[in-house]
């Protein structure tokens, strides 16, 4: 469930995985190999909270990577042909 603070939505690690379709450790090593921008926000306990843009940025990297991947099997099956 978004956090609303001062005006402005925010979303949870969890959130945003599960919105975009991939895993935490997936986000972390994103931000790790600055693929995407660390969060900006944390909330008092220290857990990151993304913006709606930096929701988009990731949204838009996953989409990236899904239009470029192709399973090692699909591959095998192409060659094949």
């Amino acid at each position: 469930m978004p956090v609303e603070i001062n005006g402005h939505v925010y979303y949870r690690t969890a959130e945003v995985c599960q919105m975009v379709g991939i895993g935490k450790s997936t986000l972390f090593r994103w931000m790790k190999d600055n693929v995407i921008k660390e969060a900006e926000h944390r909330d008092r306990k220290g857990w990151r909270l993304f913006t709606e843009d930096e929701l988009r940025a990731i949204t838009t990297e996953t989409s990236r990577i899904q239009r470029n991947h192709v399973s090692p099997g699909a591959a095998a099956s192409a060659v094949k042909r």
